[in-house]
């Protein structure tokens, strides 16, 4: 496997990115095509139009919303606990100065540059992705959503 870094760090679902989503694109696409081509059944390909593309809405906001929520709140425990060992502080006393996002991004950071990046963030208030391209030694994350 590849070694991860800032260039190479998303990741795609094959199944769901290259296949559920084309094949529902070009459902989607022949649904629009036939509505305008065969007038007399317009409103049936208009409504299947519809459905297919509130299906195809509905199965990415799902897929996100429960598998980001719950990987969210892993890296945050995470993260506190990787604060707590390395500074023997509560990561929770300044946490609510950082962005989850900004907590998210840190996560990539290797153990002898996440105080001080921490700090960084908070102090300058960095973007998340101005974050990630401080990380000098990335700490990969095979396991994402």
């Amino acid at each position: 496997m590849e070694d991860q870094n800032y260039k190479n760090h998303v990741r795609y679902y094959t199944p769901h990115h290259f296949i559920f989503y084309p094949v529902g694109g070009l459902v989607l696409g022949l649904c629009i095509y036939f509505s305008v081509q065969y007038k007399e059944q317009q409103l049936l390909w208009i409504v299947l139009s519809v459905n297919v593309f509130l299906l195809m809405w509905l199965s990415f906001m799902l897929r996100q919303h429960y598998a980001l929520m719950n990987q969210d709140r892993t890296v945050r425990l995470e993260m506190r606990f990787r604060y707590y060992v390395l500074t023997h502080r509560r990561l929770e006393l300044i946490e609510n100065q950082l962005s989850l996002q900004q907590l998210l991004a840190l996560r990539f950071a290797s153990d002898e540059e996440l105080p001080d990046l921490i700090q960084l963030a908070i102090d300058k208030k960095l973007s998340p992705n101005e974050l990630k391209k401080l990380v000098k030694k990335w700490q990969p994350d095979y396991m994402r959503v």
